[in-house]
């Protein structure tokens, strides 16, 4: 598959090396999202070296890095190195005679870390009096993110403070799915994410299928045979330390548990026990925290959990609960499966994407950003009285956006619009102080519009090329 975006953080990984001044980058971010294709492009554009760890003996490891210097550094691996300070310091050597500046990228570290615990400290010491002097750039990468960000932000750590590049890599964003799968339109690019989120492997698995999302999904994830069947589990048990603990937390928010109480009551354990757990399942990116709008962060009260990452959705919704039955189940029904899934997934998804869009929106993309710039958009419930779905204020107060958000089969005629319209328009104002006195901003949120429909004056309209064009 093509690569697509990571234009920020490709230009961020270049200024690590453009001064040719060397320094420490170091890269995290969960398995699948892509972290190697990044420094693998990023190292052939500058004739670096990328090399990657196992969990084997550390002097097995110093071998295989030798063999992999090699190939930027011919006769690296003639000699036997006794210890990594041995090794990095004819690397260092090395560079210079051969004026050679790198990049070297050392991913998977944690495991490198995990066999030689004193590598940290060989490494600060190296960096400070060998690498940087020689301008070598040098990034570590690692899938373990309380590991990785250990290693520079945590005072106490060898390497603290001495990154010039940190970087947590996100899945990548929803607008280059169209492109990345070649689908005919963005309502297709909202079914695909649907299924898939942001993570580059999966997109890889599911691009030979094209637009048949069904088909992708039977033999990618609802076929037991198939690569992504168990990939929640293999994904918590290669963390560092393995997270295989947390599953459970997964099934309860899968099945409907929103709040914390109702998770723990799903799981028959005290709600105060969930705090780490919850915690380090939003630092994996699988779980939001999702507070009202106007709800400061510290609240807690009315605070729902959900699950963040789209296919991890679909897998707890619809895999997780089937398990047995799919073992049996033929390829038309699994198929049905999914198909009774789907529209509930697909709204939820919609929604979430809808919301993440606003902050991002710019007057070429949609006259609404022209009121803005708007804060990051929330939902607003309180009780049981109205919910709205899309709540954000600009950020110079003045104005309210209040949205109404529909997943429609068809494109929206102008009388589906003006209902929509309607029914936003009888909710009134959140009960939230940031709501009382600045103008309303009202629009709606389809993935299509017919054509030549009217659109009400003062409402805007947004379709999912609109929102996912500012998700790029």
């Amino acid at each position: 598959m093509e690569f697509v975006d990571r234009t920020a953080e490709m230009a961020c990984l270049d200024a690590l090396v453009a001064s040719r001044q060397g320094g420490l980058g170091v890269v995290w971010g969960r398995r699948r999202v892509g972290k190697t294709r990044l420094l693998v492009e990023w190292c052939r554009k500058h004739r670096g070296l990328y090399t990657v760890a196992d969990q084997s003996a550390a002097v097995i490891q110093r071998h295989y890095l030798a063999e992999s210097v090699a190939s930027v550094l011919p006769g690296f691996h003639e000699v036997q190195y006794p210890d990594w300070g041995s090794l990095l310091s004819r690397l260092a050597r090395e560079a210079v005679t051969r004026d050679w500046h790198g990049p070297v990228v050392l991913d998977e570290f944690p495991y490198l870390a995990v066999t030689s615990p004193e590598l940290p400290s060989v490494l600060q010491r190296w960096l400070d009096h060998e690498a940087i002097p020689a301008g070598v750039a040098v990034v570590l990468a690692g899938s373990s993110q309380r590991m990785m960000q250990g290693l520079v932000l945590d005072g106490a750590a060898p390497l603290y403070g001495r990154a010039r590049v940190t970087m947590a890599l996100q899945p990548v964003g929803a607008g280059y799915i169209q492109e990345a799968l070649d689908l005919s339109d963005a309502r297709q690019a909202v079914e695909a994410y649907t299924a898939w989120g942001g993570t580059p492997w999966f997109w890889e698995l599911a691009a030979p299928h094209g637009p048949a999302v069904e088909t992708a999904i039977e033999r990618c994830v609802l076929d037991p045979m198939s690569p992504l069947h168990s990939e929640p589990d293999r994904f918590l048990a290669e963390e560092m330390p393995p997270a295989l603990s947390l599953r459970p937390i997964l099934d309860a928010i899968g099945m409907g548990a929103h709040r914390g109480s109702e998770i723990a009551a799903r799981m028959g354990c005290a709600s105060t026990s969930l705090s780490r757990a919850l915690v380090r399942l939003q630092a994996l990116g699988l779980v939001d925290r999702e507070l009202p709008f106007g709800d400061s962060e510290m609240s807690g009260k009315r605070a729902l959990y959900r699950i963040a990452d789209p296919f991890f959705r679909l897998w707890f919704r619809v895999v997780a609960s089937h398990r047995a039955w799919l073992v049996a189940a033929p390829p038309q029904g699994r198929v049905e499966l999914w198909r009774q899934a789907r529209p509930a997934l697909t709204a939820e998804t919609w929604e979430e994407l809808c919301r993440a869009c606003i902050a991002k929106l710019t007057p070429d993309l949609h006259p609404l950003a022209k009121l803005g710039p708007w804060t990051p958009a929330r939902r607003f419930w309180h009780g049981s009285g109205p919910e709205w779905d899309v709540v954000s204020r600009s950020l110079d107060g003045q104005r309210l956006l209040l949205g109404e958000v529909k997943w429609l089969a068809q494109p929206a005629s102008a009388d589906t619009i003006s209902a929509v319209a309607a029914e936003l328009t009888r909710k009134g104002r959140p009960a939230t102080a940031a709501a009382r006195q600045a103008q309303l901003v009202n629009a709606v949120f389809v993935p299509d519009v017919e054509p030549n429909a009217v659109i009400p004056p003062n409402l805007h309209v947004l379709d999912a090329k609109s929102v996912l064009a500012a998700l790029r």
